[in-house]
């Protein structure tokens, strides 16, 4: 009789309680990451031989050698981006090495920034509204802002990025989702003294761009949101590489990649040390365009007259990451399933 009772008791709760399933689902978390214009090339090969010895685009190439070229193109990436290539090639997968025949496409015929991030961030292109970078409210409602709007994830969603157009792309207003983005500083009363630091160096560091604040900040200000508020989706859009480029700075452009390298290394070890993050965080890293190759000099341009620019890449790892390395084999894929791979991750 008892153990009919026991029985009983089991089946009821049983019967109330979420299935493992759900209750995995609900617990996974991804962190969305964009490198602003960052080429293929030097994420699979590293610097590029002839833009590195050119003194047109490089002040001291001596020491940028120094830094960043290796005899191999192995070697050169590793120098380059040492956190993706020594740890995050053995987390998770890494697609568009098209040396190696897996290819990664824009299917916008735009080939810049604001066409890429709304197909990035909506799963697909939108060449008859989205035809230019200026500040007009994205009318596609985003994977940031579907997930915003249902019960499981409302308010749970936050982004960040250098440049100023990101609240239209994401259309805060619309959207409800809290986006620092272009030189707002942090707000809310209960700003962390880190936050506080942060708003006041942020007005006096000059950036060298006006609508592109300096990606330190951006990351800087997301790191600590992520411990304070801990959402289940975050977007981080870093900058510099692109503005770098179109300046012409091939120095400065690696070294902000190096740079950005060591800001996924501490947000991937954050994660890996937060309880609420731990073994159940996916970060998907890509861009929104690439650039050209040749002739030479259009490296510092991309756009539907630039061959190349709609060459992209894609890197996932963590929890919902399939452990394929560097994907060798050849493949096809567009920079439209970023958004199916986070609606895959929280559904």
């Amino acid at each position: 009789m008892m153990i009919k009772k026991l029985s009983i008791l089991v089946l009821l709760i049983s019967s109330n309680l979420p299935s493992l399933k759900a209750q995995t689902q609900i617990d996974e978390k991804v962190i969305l990451i964009t490198l602003d214009g960052f080429r293929w090339q030097e994420l699979f090969t590293g610097a590029d031989p002839l833009l590195i010895r050119n003194k047109e685009y490089v002040d001291d190439t001596t020491a940028l050698k120094a830094s960043f070229w290796r005899e191999t193109p192995r070697a050169r990436r590793e120098a380059l981006l040492p956190f993706i290539w020594t740890e995050a090639v053995e987390l998770g997968e890494l697609h568009g090495n098209r040396n190696r025949g897996s290819k990664v496409n824009l299917t916008n015929t735009m080939w810049f920034s604001y066409p890429g991030y709304n197909e990035i961030l909506t799963g697909k292109a939108d060449d008859e509204h989205i035809t230019s970078n200026d500040k007009i409210y994205n009318p596609n409602v985003t994977v940031l802002e579907e997930l915003n709007n249902t019960d499981t994830y409302r308010g749970k969603v936050a982004a960040f990025g250098s440049w100023d157009v990101f609240p239209y792309i994401i259309n805060d207003k619309r959207s409800g989702i809290p986006v620092n983005a272009g030189f707002t500083p942090a707000n809310g009363i209960d700003l962390t003294q880190r936050e506080v630091f942060l708003n006041k160096l942020q007005q006096e560091i000059p950036s060298p761009w006006g609508s592109v604040r300096l990606d330190a900040f951006t990351h800087n200000y997301a790191l600590e949101y992520l411990k304070k508020n801990h959402p289940v989706l975050t977007y981080i859009a870093y900058g510099e590489t692109d503005d770098f480029a179109h300046d012409g700075e091939y120095d400065a452009y690696l070294h902000a990649a190096h740079t950005t390298d060591a800001f996924l290394k501490e947000l991937w070890e954050f994660v890996q040390t937060d309880g609420f993050y731990k073994d159940q965080t996916t970060l998907i890293i890509t861009t929104d365009h690439g650039r050209g190759t040749q002739p030479l000099e259009t490296w510092k341009s991309h756009g539907s007259n630039i061959p190349g620019a709609d060459e992209t890449w894609m890197i996932i790892l963590g929890s919902q990451a399939n452990s394929k390395g560097e994907v060798t084999s050849p493949e096809q894929l567009y920079t439209t399933e970023v958004a199916k791979r986070i609606r895959k991750s929280l559904k």
